[in-house]
């Protein structure tokens, strides 16, 4: 177990994890980092998510809210993600079932032993560190918790907005200022957008295919503003990830692959946004393949800009494309 690996673990009584669980994380190498209250928690988590929670139950009133905290994580997007195991103090056996309902991962009574207490502990990070779906960087849902979220939604027939966004001349920055500050931008990107969707969109989804490469699922109605506030807050802080006299510039001097000298601008966003009010998409292949459309036409437009496809099934028919800069799409041959 990697010791930067962080383990929250919180008790309404209050007091230190109990002796098994400081061992457990001792041995393993893991900073296990009690809290203090429910909304610290939250607050942990949302601001960056740690590698698993542990919610302790010493008493009924403290089991009970444990499990209205794990319901209310599990209820979210983002830290749904999250692994939570939760303690049953001795006598709470028959709660099993009834924490399993509340989306907890593991359900430890402490009356059946420390032996199994710890083997189920274990287990829980094992699948944590064998979760391929979260982006390492970003710790938002990767592909498998893409599909699943835009399936669940075809499924219900609700009307949203499948929105692909990706960085313009992130490569080329990049190469001039060195992975590191590279990640610290897609990190910043994955706030924005993290933050903006829940603020704006309740109900929404946010996830990383990878790279600078991201996708936002929105309730139809909230695209519009959602895109703009994203756009905006976007443009706002990028400049800043450069060096002043870049950023005053508003370019820099890059190679091409041919070693050729050109100016490189400042990074903007380009989002594609497909919508089913007019389409009857099918599965969620058929929406990421029209979106990965949309987005590689915003790309081609200037600044940051997100373009809203209004073709209808059956073919493509002429609509004006609603873009940030109102740039109309050019007519396209029929699917």
């Amino acid at each position: 177990m990697a010791a930067e690996w962080t383990v929250l673990f919180f008790d309404r009584e209050g007091g230190t994890p109990p002796a098994f669980v400081r061992s457990f994380a001792e041995d393993r190498g893991i900073h296990l980092v009690p809290v203090s209250s429910a909304d610290s928690v939250l607050h942990r988590i949302n601001r960056g998510l740690p590698s698993a929670l542990i919610l302790g139950g010493s008493s009924e009133a403290s089991t009970e809210e444990a499990l209205d905290l794990c319901e209310r994580i599990k209820s979210d997007a983002y830290t749904s993600i999250l692994p939570v195991a939760v303690l049953l103090p001795s006598g709470f056996e028959h709660a099993v079932p009834h924490a399993l309902e509340r989306g907890a991962d593991e359900v430890i009574a402490l009356d059946r032993g420390e032996s199994e207490a710890d083997l189920r502990l274990d287990l829980l990070l094992r699948r944590a560190m064998r979760d391929v779906s979260v982006h390492p960087t970003t710790r938002l849902p990767g592909t498998p918790q893409i599909e699943r979220d835009v399936l669940a939604r075809l499924q219900r027939g609700e009307p949203f907005a499948f929105c692909y966004a990706d960085l313009d001349h992130f490569k080329e920055f990049n190469d001039r200022y060195g992975y590191n500050r590279g990640d610290r931008v897609i990190y910043l990107v994955s706030l924005v957008l993290r933050d903006l969707v829940r603020g704006l969109a309740p109900g929404g989804f946010v996830g990383h295919i990878g790279g600078d490469d991201f996708v936002f699922t929105v309730p139809l109605d909230r695209m519009e503003e959602s895109c703009e506030e994203i756009i905006d807050l976007f443009d706002e802080i990028m400049p800043y990830q450069y060096s002043e006299s870049d950023r005053a510039a508003g370019y820099f001097l890059g190679r091409d692959r041919r070693g050729t000298l050109h100016r490189v601008p400042l990074m903007t966003l380009s989002i594609g946004v497909v919508t089913n009010l007019a389409q009857a998409f099918r599965h969620p292949a058929q929406v990421s393949s029209r979106a990965g459309e949309m987005k590689s036409y915003a790309k081609t437009l200037p600044g940051s800009v997100y373009v809203v496809d209004r073709r209808h099934d059956g073919g493509l028919a002429r609509k004006e494309e609603e873009v940030a800069t109102s740039v109309a799409l050019p007519d396209e041959p029929a699917e």
